[in-house]
């Protein structure tokens, strides 16, 4: 198998009090997630970080994200 490197993007809330804590989530260029294909706990967190924009998360930012495939 050979590995590549593929560009995608990932949505990141990152925590107001904790350096290096957050969620991050894939996303489009635009930062659109596709909620269909999250699983019920992913979709959970995304609500919740959602929720907490401006109380425990920063506004979310789209960033490149590196997978391996």
């Amino acid at each position: 198998m050979i590995e590549t490197t593929v560009n995608q993007y990932q949505l990141c809330f990152r925590s107001l009090f904790h350096s290096g804590r957050g969620y991050a989530f894939p996303c489009d260029d635009h930062g659109e997630v596709d909620l269909d294909r999250m699983s019920e706990r992913a979709r959970n967190n995304y609500f919740y970080a959602r929720a907490m924009v401006g109380r425990e998360l920063s506004p979310p930012a789209v960033e490149h994200a590196m997978a391996m495939h």
